[in-house]
C-alpha cells in the first residue's frame, strides 16, 4: 500500500504543479480569511451607532449589541432618552410630522417650498406642480447633446437635473451643455446575438475643447423668463472636484437672499484660474468680483464646496491655499478687495460644516493643528468672520465625525481611532457635553482573535515629510519568522490609500491577506490630499510618480523596523488609480515587486476623461518632435520591463475607466514577448459589483502562488452571512 503513495502524489504534484516543500493552503485556512471581512465581522461590533437629526431637534439611531436591538430617540434639549424596541414604536414617537416626508423620484429636484418639481425631458427642462401634476416646459430649443440641465460629464451621468432654486422658488439656474463637439466612448455588451452598442459623450485631454456650459436663469413665474448670462460658455469644471456637480445639485453657486442676484465661480480648463462673478438675474448683467490664479490646481477644499457668499452684509468667505494651507479669507463682495484672513497656521480646513451670520461665527473641520497628533485626524473648530476666538469643540484625540442638528444648536461626534473603537456624544455649539450616547464595544469581537491595524509612520522618500499608514499582520503572528509584504496603493491625487482614519472592523479584505500569512501595508504618499498644497502637489505634473518612492522608502524603513518584513517577497495591488499605479510600479521597479495585480487602471490619461489628467497634469503640450506630455506617464511605453508575476483585470462594461486603458498595456505587453495573467469580466463595470468576491478570491489565489510559493485551495467561494441582528 505504502509503495502505491509515492507514484500518487507524485503525479498529484505534477498534475497541479506542486512541488517538495510548498505548502498547501486548505478551504479551512480561506475560511480563516474571510471571517476577517466586514460582512463576517459586523456581528460582533456592539453600539456601534450612527445618529440622525429630526427637523424638531432630537436625533434618533438604532442601538445593536449581542442580544438586543433597540430603537433610540433622544432630546438634547431636556437630556432625555425614550428607548423602543421595533421600528414601528420608533415612528410613533418620532411624530406624523417627522415621520412623514414625501418622495420625489431621482429625475426630479424638488423646489424649496415644496410646490414645484424640476426634471429633464428630451433635452429640456421642466416643472411639474405638486398639487396638481400639471407639466410646463420651461425651455423647448434643448437639442441631443446641447440639452438643459443635463448631466454628463464623461465618466459621470445620471438623468437627474443639476440646477439650484433660488430662495423664493421662483428662479432657477442652471446651463444649457453643449457637448456635441467632444469625442464619443464606445461599450459593446456581451450577449448572444448581435451586439449591442453603448455610446456617451465622453471628452478626452486630446479634445481640442471640452463640454461647455452655457449659464442661464428662468423664472418660472413668467412666460418667457429665461434671462441667460452676458458672458462666454464656461468649462464644466467645479473648484472642488472634477464635475460642476460634485455635490449633486448645481455647485459653486449661491443666491442672493432676495432672489435677484446670483454669485458664482467659474473654473477653467486647467483648474488653474477661478473668477468669482455675480450676475443680475433681471438683465443677465455679469460683473468680476476677484480672481484666484494659481501655478498646479486649485481647489475649495475636502468634503465640500468651503466658499460662501452672504449677502445680506455683502461679504464672501473664500477658500485658498496661498499660504500653502487651506484657509479661509473674508472678502468684500462689492470691492472685491480683502477684509481680513479668518483662519491661519500649519494646518489644513478640510471643511466648513455651518455659517451662524447671526453671531458671525465659522464651524470648520480641520487637521494638523494639534501638536503631536496624527495631522489626518480630523476635529471640529469655531471662529468668528474676524479671525478671533479660534476654539477647539471637540478635545479627545482621535478622528472626529461631526454632525449638526437642522437649527445648528448641538452637533453629534463620534471619535475614534483606527485601532480604539467610536464614542458617540452629543455636544452643544459651544462644545459642552450633553450626553454621552453610546460606546462602542468590541469585546466580542476581540474574542474572535480579531486585532487591529497598527499605525506607523515614515519619513518621505526625499525626507521631507513625516508619512503615515497602517500595518496589518497575522493575528497568530511570529515575529521570529519572515513575512511576504502586500502593498494596497491608492495614489490619488485626490484620495489615498488609508481612506478614513475612523476605527472600522474591517478595511477592504486587508486583514483577510494578513491571516494567509502577509504583512498587509497600506501607506498615504506625498501627492494625497489632507496636508499642505506642496505635499498635495509633489507628483503634479508627472502622475506616473504614483506615490511609489514613497512606498519603496517606506517598507525599507519598516524593514529595518521590523525584522519580520521579507522585502525579497514584495507583492502590490490597486484598483482604479491604485491600477494604474500597481502596473507602473511592475515596470519601474521590476526588481523590488516580484507581483503584482492591476485592476481598472487608467494607464493613460489621453484614454481617460479629460479633467482627472488636465486637472493633476495640466493640458496636453507636444515638444518639438511632438511627442505628448502625457507620453512618457503612460505604462505601455514601460511594459517590456516587466520581470515579475503580473495579473491584470478590467471590466468589459467600465464606463468610468473604459477597458481600452489595460487593452493598451496588454497589447504592449505581448509585442515585448512578456508572461502576464488577465481577467476580463464582461459585464462588470468599474466597481466589479457581483464579480467582487471572485475576484477577491483570484487575488488571494494569485498571491499565494506566486508570492508564498504555495498552493490555494482549488476554485475555494468566499461566502458572507449577513448579521443575523439585524433581522430582528
Amino acid at each position: 500500500m505504502v509503495k502505491r503513495i509515492f507514484p500518487i502524489l507524485t503525479l498529484l504534484m505534477f498534475v497541479y504543479g506542486w512541488s517538495a516543500g510548498q505548502k498547501i493552503y486548505t478551504e479551512a485556512d480561506y475560511d480563516r480569511a474571510a471571517a476577517m471581512l466586514r460582512s463576517n465581522l459586523t456581528r460582533f461590533v456592539d453600539n456601534d451607532v450612527r445618529p440622525q437629526w429630526l427637523d424638531d431637534g432630537r436625533l434618533w439611531y438604532t442601538c445593536l449589541s449581542d442580544d438586543k436591538m433597540e430603537y433610540k430617540l433622544f432630546d438634547p434639549g431636556n437630556k432625555k432618552m425614550q428607548v423602543v424596541a421595533s421600528r414601528q414604536e420608533l415612528v410613533e414617537a418620532m411624530g406624523a410630522q417627522q415621520s412623514q416626508r414625501r418622495r420625489y423620484y431621482s429625475k426630479e429636484v424638488p423646489s424649496p417650498d415644496g410646490k414645484y418639481e424640476a426634471f429633464i425631458r428630451d433635452w429640456n427642462l421642466w416643472i411639474r406642480e405638486v398639487e396638481t401634476g400639471k407639466e410646463t416646459a420651461l425651455t423647448t430649443d434643448g437639442v441631443e447633446n446641447f440639452g438643459y440641465a443635463t448631466d454628463n460629464a464623461g465618466w459621470k451621468k445620471s438623468d437627474r437635473p443639476v440646477l439650484s432654486w433660488s430662495p423664493d422658488s421662483k428662479k432657477i439656474a442652471t446651463f444649457q451643455q453643449d457637448q456635441r463637439h467632444v469625442s464619443d466612448m464606445y461599450l459593446v455588451k456581451t450577449k448572444v446575438g448581435a451586439p449591442e452598442l453603448s455610446a456617451w459623450k465622453y471628452p478626452l485631454p486630446g479634445d481640442e475643447d471640452i463640454i461647455r456650459i452655457y449659464r442661464v436663469i428662468i423664472d418660472i413665474t413668467k412666460d418667457d423668463g429665461m434671462v441667460r448670462l452676458k458672458m462666454a460658455g464656461d468649462a464644466r469644471r467645479g473648484s472642488q472636484c472634477d464635475d460642476i456637480s460634485c455635490e449633486g445639485g448645481f455647485d459653486d453657486v449661491s443666491w442672493s437672499d432676495d432672489s435677484k442676484k446670483l454669485v458664482f465661480a467659474s473654473t477653467s480648463r486647467d483648474h488653474k484660474e477661478e473668477y468669482v462673478r455675480i450676475a443680475d438675474c433681471e438683465t443677465g448683467e455679469v460683473q468680476d468680483i476677484f480672481e484666484e490664479i494659481v501655478d498646479t490646481q486649485y481647489e475649495s477644499g475636502q468634503g465640500t464646496i468651503n466658499w460662501k457668499y452672504f449677502s445680506a452684509t455683502n461679504e464672501i468667505i473664500w477658500y485658498s491655499e496661498r499660504s500653502d494651507w487651506g484657509h479661509l479669507y473674508l472678502y468684500d463682495a462689492t470691492s472685491g478687495e480683502l477684509k481680513n484672513q479668518i483662519t491661519s497656521g500649519d494646518f489644513v480646513v478640510r471643511q466648513v460644516l455651518r455659517y451662524d451670520q447671526e453671531n458671525r461665527q465659522i464651524y470648520f473641520i480641520a487637521g494638523g493643528k494639534e501638536a503631536g497628533v496624527n495631522p489626518y485626524f480630523r476635529y471640529l473648530y469655531r471662529v468668528d468672520f474676524s479671525g478671533e476666538n479660534l476654539t477647539l469643540l471637540t478635545p479627545e484625540e482621535g478622528d472626529h465625525s461631526v454632525n449638526f442638528s437642522p437649527d445648528g444648536n448641538y452637533f453629534t461626534d463620534t471619535y475614534s481611532q483606527p485601532d480604539l473603537p467610536g464614542v458617540t456624544v452629543v455636544r452643544n455649539a459651544q462644545g459642552k457635553l450633553i450626553a454621552t450616547l453610546e460606546k462602542t464595544d468590541v469585546s466580542r469581537l476581540q474574542a474572535t482573535g480579531w486585532k487591529a491595524p497598527e499605525v506607523f509612520s515614515v519619513k518621505s522618500a526625499n525626507k521631507k515629510w513625516d508619512l503615515y499608514g497602517l500595518l496589518f499582520t497575522p493575528t497568530n503572528m511570529d515575529k521570529t519568522k519572515k513575512y511576504p509584504v502586500i502593498v494596497y496603493i491608492y495614489p490619488g491625487p485626490q484620495g489615498g490609500s488609508v481612506g478614513s482614519w475612523s476605527f472600522s472592523a474591517s478595511r477592504g479584505d486587508h486583514q483577510a491577506l494578513a491571516e494567509l500569512g502577509f504583512v498587509v501595508v497600506l501607506l498615504e504618499g506625498s501627492g494625497n490630499p489632507n496636508r499642505s498644497k506642496s505635499f498635495h502637489d509633489a507628483s503634479y505634473g508627472n502622475m506616473a510618480e504614483n506615490t511609489l518612492p514613497d512606498q519603496v522608502s517606506g517598507l525599507e524603513q519598516l524593514s529595518e523596523r521590523y525584522g519580520f518584513i521579507d522585502l525579497d517577497r514584495v507583492g502590490i495591488w490597486g484598483h482604479s488609480g491604485g491600477g494604474f499605479a500597481t502596473a507602473s510600479a511592475m515596470f519601474k521597479y521590476p526588481d523590488f515587486f516580484k507581483v503584482g495585480i492591476s485592476e481598472s487602471g487608467n494607464h493613460d490619461n489621453r484614454n481617460y476623461e479629460d479633467d482627472w489628467g488636465e486637472r493633476y497634469n495640466g493640458l496636453e503640450t507636444f515638444d518639438d518632435n511632438g511627442v505628448s506630455n502625457y507620453e512618457d506617464q503612460a505604462n505601455q511605453v514601460y511594459a517590456k520591463n516587466l520581470k515579475g508575476k503580473f495579473l491584470i483585470i478590467h471590466g468589459g462594461m467600465d464606463d468610468n475607466v473604459p477597458p481600452y486603458n489595460t487593452y493598451l498595456v496588454v497589447d504592449a505587453l505581448i509585442k515585448a514577448n512578456k508572461d502576464f495573467d488577465m481577467i476580463i469580466l464582461p459585464h462588470a463595470r468599474h466597481g466589479y459589483g457581483a464579480d467582487s468576491y471572485y475576484i477577491m478570491r483570484r487575488r488571494w489565489d494569485y498571491f499565494i502562488t506566486n508570492l508564498m510559493n504555495a498552493v490555494p485551495p482549488k476554485e475555494y467561494e468566499i461566502k458572507i452571512d449577513s448579521d443575523p441582528r439585524a433581522a430582528r
